[in-house]
């Protein structure tokens, strides 16, 4: 079975975008800058015992382990393109002020990072993040993606499966 790519998506009946609460903004502000190369941004805007959970069971904390996440992924796909579809924040109630993010990365796989060896494969991966702020930055994140789907597009264009 193929992985899912944009040309076989069929629209749902859903078209929201999220809502404008100033926590979901700085959150997809943050993974723009992110997803621009900005990686000083993490260390120094996110908690310093930030704690992060990513695909692969991975667990981290500190600012330099996130940092390494988001690093890896993107050097892997260096001229992807990066979109939002949808993003809501929330605080308040006695709460964290909290945001989720739901985003795309499409391009191709030219880089090392994440996935070994650039293969020149086209990657589209899907995936969403949340986050938890504190009074010192953001003090929790989790993001996920199917790092098997990833996989998959990566070996079955290159003729290794």
């Amino acid at each position: 079975m193929k992985p899912f790519t944009p040309e076989i998506d069929v629209p749902g009946p859903y078209t929201g975008r999220g809502n404008d609460n100033e926590w979901g903004q700085r959150y997809a502000d943050s993974l723009h800058r992110i997803m621009d190369a900005d990686f000083n941004h993490v260390l120094t805007d996110y908690d310093r015992g930030v704690m992060g959970f990513y695909p692969g069971a991975q667990s981290v904390v500190s600012r330099e382990e996130v940092n390494g996440f988001w690093l890896g992924l993107r050097s892997s796909f260096p001229s992807a393109t990066f979109t939002i579809h949808h993003q809501i924040g929330m605080g308040g109630d006695m709460i964290s002020p909290r945001a989720a993010i739901r985003w795309l990365l499409d391009g191709v796989h030219e880089g090392r990072g994440s996935f070994d060896r650039p293969t020149g494969a086209r990657v589209h991966v899907m995936g969403m993040s949340h986050a938890e702020f504190g009074p010192w930055g953001l003090r929790r994140e989790w993001a996920l993606y199917d790092e098997v789907a990833v996989w998959k597009q990566i070996l079955m264009q290159s003729g290794e499966i």
